[in-house]
């Protein structure tokens, strides 16, 4: 309750409306000129209007400009269970004030999210007071408060011993490959404490970025760098809690995804890799870093040693992981490996 507070106090001074200019997402700034949607019908009820075919709740107060605005950013979000988009009711913007004070609705399964402490939390069971569910042990592990305080803290550093060329290389090197979607929303999946988020937001070249992770922990902690932080804090950078293979976001809106050492943590490399397809654009880019379980120089007896004691994460070589985004209608795959690490990309056609 106390970070509630403390969240609600910091929420409540920011602006809800952050005025950037981005051509391709004008409606991140309500000073924006936005295209107008055809709609269909309207249903008035006594305090707002819900426009049927747009997926918004039109606050009283707020002038049609702003209702545009907030109109066609709530189409990103999407129900977890149908991925019907939501209806938003709240301020526009992709920023965390913003998302603070929304509420979110799928009229088909008539189920809401709203904001839990700091973050959006748009996985299936969000709401539920009964029906708990456990993850396997590596997505259990990263839930745990102790890990998500350390991962900053020593965890991620110790990475470099596999190969990993540091945070800041990695981030350069993944903007080679995000230099296509620059002005787009980037979605970083698994996103841990937010160490990529931060800097994916403060380079500017988006026109937002959602931190999405399944740790409400780890959320947190993302949180808790970001509020140190004015610039981030002003910024189109959300807290979104979501299943890597139950995204929330409609079917191709998002520009660019990116995965930091985060696969082989996935219960379902292949669901969740399916489920990044559907969601980016046409052209849109997937960026992703993982451990390897050998790779192609490796000698049999290292790889025969690995095999049997990589039991509890799902590492794969550079063959699996090409076949698995090939698989998944990605095309353009491209990697570049050192010793254990692997930096991937590949887009959707």
């Amino acid at each position: 309750m106390a970070n509630l507070a403390m969240a609600s106090s910091t929420y409540s001074s920011f602006h809800p409306f952050q005025q950037i200019q981005f051509p391709k997402y004008p409606y991140l700034s309500y000073t924006s000129q936005i295209r107008q949607r055809l709609h269909v019908s309207s249903v008035r009820f006594p305090s707002s209007t819900i426009r049927a075919s747009s997926a918004i709740i039109q606050e009283p107060g707020l002038s049609t400009q702003q209702t545009q605005a907030v109109e066609q950013e709530a189409d990103i979000f999407a129900c977890a269970i149908c991925y019907e988009s939501l209806i938003r009711k709240g301020p526009s913007g992709l920023n965390l004030s913003a998302i603070y004070r929304s509420g979110f609705k799928c009229e088909r399964c008539n189920k809401t999210y709203s904001s839990k402490d700091i973050y959006l939390d748009l996985t299936l069971t969000a709401g539920l007071r009964e029906y708990t569910e456990t993850k396997p042990v590596g997505t259990e592990l990263f839930r745990s408060p102790l890990v998500s305080f350390l991962y900053e803290r020593g965890w991620r550093q110790n990475f470099n011993r596999r190969g990993f060329p540091g945070p800041d290389e990695e981030f350069k090197m993944a903007q080679e490959y995000f230099n296509t979607a620059e002005g787009g929303v980037l979605v970083d999946v698994s996103c841990g404490s937010g160490l990529f988020s931060r800097k994916f937001a403060k380079s500017g070249a988006y026109a937002a970025v959602i931190a999405l992770d399944f740790s409400e922990n780890m959320l947190r902690q993302s949180y808790d760098f970001i509020k140190k932080d004015s610039n981030l804090l002003g910024s189109n950078l959300a807290l979104v809690r979501a299943d890597v293979s139950r995204l929330p976001f409609s079917s191709g809106s998002v520009d660019a995804v990116h995965a930091g050492a985060a696969l082989h943590c996935w219960p379902s490399p292949s669901n969740a890799v399916a489920e990044i397809t559907r969601i980016l654009r046409s052209s849109g880019i997937f960026v992703g870093t993982t451990f390897l379980r050998y790779n192609s120089s490796a000698p049999w007896i290292v790889r025969s040693f690995r095999e049997r004691t990589l039991q509890n994460y799902n590492y794969l070589t550079e063959e699996e992981i090409k076949d698995l985004c090939t698989s998944c209608g990605l095309t353009n795959y491209s990697s570049k490996v050192q010793q254990s690490f692997i930096m991937f990309s590949a887009q959707k056609p």
